[in-house]
């Protein structure tokens, strides 16, 4: 159930249009997403690096126009990848992700902001 009200939500927020940027300095146009790329625990790093080569992984990750903003690797866990681009190029870093990681990660989306302007307002009051 609150799976189901977190997709609507990140749908209506993707598909009005209207999330503004965080910095006026960035586009209006742009979100950002972290896709954590969760490891497979029953393969091991040679096997995991092999399937992204024969998937085509980093052949299709990032789409052009979709611009990495953080990677991480969180140990035992997998990599953490936030990413900016326009709500228009969502499905095609959908299908990069089902197309290049999948069988060596699972996957999971989450619509992200940039929380440190905020953080650093309240810190100086």
């Amino acid at each position: 159930m609150k799976y189901s009200i977190f997709i609507l939500l990140t749908t209506s927020i993707i598909f009005t249009g209207t999330v503004p940027a965080q910095d006026s300095k960035d586009s209006t146009d742009k979100i950002m997403i972290t896709i954590f790329l969760k490891h497979d625990q029953d393969m091991n790093l040679p096997e995991i690096q092999q399937q992204l080569q024969e998937n085509g992984f980093w052949k299709v990750f990032p789409p052009d126009d979709v611009e990495i903003v953080t990677w991480y690797v969180m140990m035992g866990i997998g990599e953490v990848v936030t990413v900016k681009l326009s709500p228009a190029k969502l499905r095609e870093l959908n299908q990069a992700i089902e197309k290049g990681a999948w069988g060596a990660f699972s996957t999971e989306f989450y619509i992200t902001y940039d929380y440190m302007p905020s953080w650093k307002e309240m810190k100086e009051k």
